[in-house]
């Protein structure tokens, strides 16, 4: 690809960036949020769900997408290496907008982006690093693929399970995702989304209380190896964010944090329409004509769909070329037509009951593979 398209590709590495366009929708979502959860103090639950389908989940999905441009480096302007007036270094400010741009949440994006995601890209297929134990005991400060912790609710993987505690001279595994994903049955699509939202927003849930639990603390008792620094970092993170909760509670009662709790879920179960993409774009597909496994994919739905997802949808352009911006990465099949599929017309129901009907392995991680580009 690069040797046919390598020059329009390179500029859109090189000079684009989001941006005002995403610091201005980050915001927008920040304030959102904020003020939709205090408005749920006065709503009744079934009221607060509904705004958390829309457009809490969506403003959701928007930090986080934003955050994750933040974290590629294609967030703030390429060529500044300074910020206001040359007071705060690139990397400064692009750490306190993953911190900060991470609030109101109830259990967040942050810890993910800033542990998780950029070795992911660098270990995808790989089973050494997709191992559920070895994500635990792992006494590195980055998570091996931080993907893994949720794809495990939903996908097949290799290696031993994990978390392990030893529980009265006894260890024992506690897996919420794997003990889900035990229950999945093969073309039962319907029973397989229902065990995949239970375990996956039970999941969720546990770990709302697990902040409260590391703010006192201060440890992470799930990653009991990793370094002081990891634990440092959640524990000041945990914390932060649970003094905008309690502002919360105080101003709005717990039902505001319900809301940010079903918004930050929601976009992730069927059949939220964003939860096509979100189960699919690391699976095991075969290219028909090569043969190859393909470990990532995209989703096309459609304008609308690239705009209520913020280009989350484009998840093959973006494990291709990852610090080209949000609203760009779409140009790719524009410039390389050839390199992803036609159309955008893809049915999101269908995709979702494809997904849940059939658990592929994660990332293509059971073939030898070939990267399609």
């Amino acid at each position: 690809m690069l040797q046919k398209y390598g020059k329009q590709i390179a500029t859109l590495e090189r000079d684009s960036s989001s941006n005002i366009l995403a610091l201005s929708l980050l915001a927008l979502s920040n304030m959102a949020l904020f003020s939709l959860a205090l408005l749920c103090g006065k709503l009744s639950p079934s009221q607060v769900a509904l705004l958390a389908l829309f457009p809490g989940s969506m403003f959701s999905l928007w930090t986080l997408q934003i955050l994750h441009d933040c974290l590629h480096g294609s967030l703030l302007n390429k060529r500044q290496q300074k910020f206001l007036f040359g007071s705060i270094k690139r990397k400064d400010l692009q750490n306190a907008i993953l911190f900060w741009g991470s609030m109101p949440s109830v259990f967040g994006y942050y810890l993910y982006l800033k542990y998780g995601h950029l070795t992911h890209h660098k270990s995808l297929g790989d089973p050494k690093a997709a191992s559920l134990k070895q994500l635990f005991e792992s006494s590195n400060t980055d998570f091996e693929d931080g993907d893994v912790l949720f794809v495990a609710h939903r996908m097949k993987l290799k290696g031993e399970v994990g978390p392990k505690f030893n529980i009265g001279g006894r260890e024992v595994t506690m897996s919420i995702s794997k003990a889900g994903f035990s229950y999945w049955k093969e073309n039962k699509p319907l029973r397989n989304s229902l065990v995949f939202a239970t375990s996956f927003m039970y999941e969720r849930f546990m770990l709302t209380i697990n902040d409260v639990v590391v703010a006192i603390t201060g440890q992470n008792a799930f990653f009991p190896n990793k370094p002081k620094e990891f634990h440092n970092e959640c524990a000041k993170y945990c914390r932060c964010a649970m003094l905008v909760r309690g502002l919360l509670w105080k101003l709005a009662g717990w039902k505001s944090l319900l809301f940010l709790y079903l918004s930050e879920t929601m976009w992730s179960i069927p059949p939220h329409p964003a939860c096509a993409m979100f189960v699919t774009n690391h699976g095991s597909n075969v290219n028909n004509e090569s043969g190859d496994c393909i470990p990532s994919s995209s989703t096309y739905a459609g304008r609308w769909y690239s705009l209520f997802t913020l280009g989350t949808n484009y998840h093959c352009e973006h494990h291709d070329f990852p610090t080209i911006p949000l609203h760009r990465l779409g140009e790719l099949r524009f410039i390389a037509p050839e390199f992803y599929k036609e159309g955008s017309n893809d049915n999101v129901l269908r995709i979702m009951t494809k997904a849940f009907a059939k658990p592929e392995f994660y990332a293509c991680m059971d073939a030898g593979i070939t990267r399609h580009t």
